[in-house]
């Protein structure tokens, strides 16, 4: 199955964060990267006062199942030290499963689509880069990433 997955990174070495956790993520049992796009810095959503994220959003190609991916994707965050001390919080890793090809759930264990892609220009332009007609896997995002502020995001 072809996912798409987000990352994210505030603490420490935030370039060095996000080019292990690629890796780590190649490393998974039959998985493989497809896509990356490019790095974007963006200012922190929900709680302000932390430092400016790094995000971008790969696709990858997976035998793994949709909550075993979910699984190595919050293994690899522990990996790196991640630590939820509240929501919004600063974080040296995150992960997030945004998609997933022919797939869709809502259970408290894993929502995907995932319920923030419309709301967020740090997945929305990344992924627009990835997927520049504005659907992926048939979900459509273009009116939102049309319609989304960007002033706060800057491609690296």
């Amino acid at each position: 199955m072809k996912a798409v997955i987000g990352l994210g990174t505030n603490i420490g070495e935030r370039a060095e964060n996000l080019k292990q956790a690629v890796q780590a993520l190649k490393l998974l049992s039959n998985t493989s990267v497809l896509k990356s796009s490019s790095v974007y810095e963006t200012k922190p959503y929900g709680f302000a006062d932390q430092p400016d994220f790094l995000n971008m959003v790969l696709v990858l190609e997976t035998a793994l199942s949709p909550e075993a991916l979910l699984g190595a994707c919050l293994g690899i965050e522990a990996g790196f030290g991640r630590i939820r001390r509240f929501k919004n919080g600063p974080r040296i890793l995150d992960l997030d499963v945004l998609l997933i090809e022919n797939y869709s759930s809502d259970t408290d264990l894993l929502r995907v689509p995932h319920p923030q892609i419309l709301y967020r220009s740090f997945v929305l332009c990344p992924l627009y880069e990835l997927f520049p007609s504005g659907e992926a896997f048939g979900f459509s995002f273009l009116k939102a990433y049309e319609n989304h502020p960007k002033d706060d995001i800057k491609k690296l």
